[in-house]
């Protein structure tokens, strides 16, 4: 799979990186804890997440992971924008609340990993 197949499974609006959704994924997770992301997280290609702050890009960017898709139409600031960019993560956001997008991603075969 790759970004693009995960925009279209859970309707995303690409809010940096839409010249990088070729770039394929293998697994994801869902979680509004950065301290459980980077306690149980190993492997994870996208990261989704309700929760819009500046540590979320630094997590991702910890855990090497390409994409972070903010849930129930959360919206990041243009300094978490910025962010992202100087370190290379796509942001996308889809107004599906985690539950729901995280079901659509399995049914569609992306899977949690590790």
């Amino acid at each position: 799979m790759n970004l693009s197949d995960v925009k279209n499974i859970i309707d995303c609006q690409v809010i940096f990186g839409e010249d990088r959704l070729d770039r394929e994924i293998h697994t994801a997770c869902g979680s509004d804890m950065m301290s459980d992301v980077l306690a149980f997280v190993k492997d994870q290609s996208i990261l989704l997440t309700g929760l819009v702050n500046p540590q979320v890009i630094r997590t991702a960017d910890m855990m090497d992971m390409v994409c972070i898709v903010f849930v129930r139409g959360k919206q990041p600031d243009e300094a978490m924008i910025q962010l992202a960019q100087e370190r290379d993560i796509v942001l996308m956001s889809t107004s599906h609340r985690m539950f729901t997008a995280c079901g659509l991603l399995w049914e569609n075969g992306l899977r949690g990993g590790n």
